[in-house]
């Protein structure tokens, strides 16, 4: 089994190999071992919350937090490590199978020297704290929208001013290779407070807020080709709060309630109403997996914050089901998964 054949063998062919109980593919003039890997950790998929924030005039405290969760099994976070920087408000939802990322954000209060370009990673693989990845192309916060495939992260818009709308900035990193971002191309409207979603072809930013209104639109871009983003639709209610989903259905927070929302990635349109969280409230984060999106987190009224994970099955709409506690109360994480509709 072990010999190469004398006849010619067609591109792409599999066999057993029975000397070394492998899977091989032929691939040019030899059997190469195919290579197989599993986003479940924990017989499941993993989530990790980064950093986070609670306001003034109580604490005024922003995290170096990291903690995490197997979305399939419900129960409380647990500690992961620490993030380099204590770090909030960046943006969110751009990890791979094996990384997530903490990009950009602010280390406390909204005075623009605060806003950092600082991008940081974890290997979900192993818990430990954040290593340096590189620098994204502008110091912002605000909530950027962030989203992901299998290959690329990618960040879209963001403010460092607290007087004045966001930015139209669109740029991305490979995330297997570290380094800093580059320019992807620019957003429809200048603004703030998003949220993102993605399947492995397509990224679509949820808004949001465009100073001072807040605004429902919804843009999106092809992931493997840079460019200008174009109009997907609108929200029922506008964003600004957590989300994520599958390779097909996106579920999208509300800025400030309970509302939850969903959207179907392959065509345009408006979203919908998918259901309510278990507690009112605002600022909280997403993940997901294939079956199931939690919500982590958020402001329940002022300088009270909470630490509730809710969880929804996609497929299903209606009222959320608590899953369990993060490790601290917080709100403007950043969250993702190794498994979410990107990948």
């Amino acid at each position: 089994m072990s010999l190469t054949p004398k006849t010619p063998i067609p591109e792409g062919a599999i066999r057993y190999n029975t000397d070394s109980n492998k899977m091989e593919v032929w691939i040019g003039d030899k059997w190469m071992i195919v290579s197989t890997s599993s986003p479940n950790l924990d017989s499941g998929t993993r989530a990790a919350f980064m950093g986070g924030f609670q306001d003034q005039p109580v604490n005024n405290t922003s995290f170096n937090t990291i903690d995490y969760v197997t979305i399939s099994t419900a129960g409380n976070a647990i500690d992961f490590g620490d993030l380099l920087s204590k770090l909030f408000d960046g943006a969110s939802n751009i990890s791979s199978s094996t990384r997530q990322f903490s990009y950009m954000g602010r280390r406390g209060g909204a005075n623009p020297s605060n806003s950092t370009d600082t991008i940081e990673f974890i290997t979900y693989s192993s818990t430990g704290n954040s290593q340096d990845f590189g620098d994204s192309t502008s110091s912002l916060f605000y909530q950027p929208s962030g989203l992901s495939n299998s290959t690329r992260g990618i960040r879209g818009g963001g403010s460092n001013n607290p007087s004045t709308g966001g930015v139209n900035v669109i740029d991305f990193i490979t995330m297997a290779s570290e380094g800093n971002a580059v320019d992807f191309g620019d957003l429809q409207n200048q603004l703030r407070y998003g949220g993102g979603i993605a399947s492995p072809t397509r990224g679509i930013f949820l808004w949001g807020n465009g100073h001072p209104a807040f605004i429902n639109t919804m843009e999106f871009v092809t992931i493997s080709t840079t460019g200008n983003s174009q109009d997907f639709g609108d929200l029922i209610e506008p964003s600004g709060s957590g989300a994520a989903g599958n390779s097909t259905r996106g579920i999208v927070g509300k800025n400030d309630g309970s509302v939850i929302q969903s959207i179907q990635l392959a065509t345009l349109g408006n979203s919908i109403k998918f259901g309510t969280l278990s507690t009112t409230r605002s600022s909280l984060t997403a993940a997901s997996s294939p079956t199931r999106v939690i919500f982590a987190g958020g402001v329940i009224s002022p300088n009270t914050y909470s630490n509730i994970i809710d969880y929804f099955s996609i497929q299903t709409e209606g009222q959320a089901v608590d899953f369990g506690d993060l490790t601290v109360n917080r709100h403007t994480d950043n969250a993702s998964s190794n498994a979410h509709g990107g990948l």
